[in-house]
């Protein structure tokens, strides 16, 4: 589980953790869901931006950790599903 960003359109995108008091790890993804970049282990409440290496539509905030534990790499996918609600 995690945080999905949805922005209108691919580009490249900029993050930070600003008011966020845990570590993320970052999944920078494009129109298809493919991976382009990750940002592991962002630092709480910095305003450091943290920023695409490929243009992306989607970035998916994860537990700090979560993309080691999981073996996540650039050129995976991610499948986003609606929970309950419309």
């Amino acid at each position: 589980t995690g945080m999905v960003f949805v922005f209108d359109e691919q580009s490249m995108q900029h993050m930070w953790m600003k008011n966020t008091h845990v570590a993320l790890d970052m999944l920078f993804a494009d129109d298809g869901g493919k991976i382009v970049s990750i940002a592991r282990k962002a630092k709480p409440m910095s305003l450091e931006v943290i920023s695409s290496r490929a243009p992306a539509r989607y970035v998916l905030e994860l537990r700090a950790g979560t993309v080691d534990r999981l073996n996540i790499i650039v050129g995976d996918r991610i499948v986003l599903k609606r929970s309950g609600g419309k």
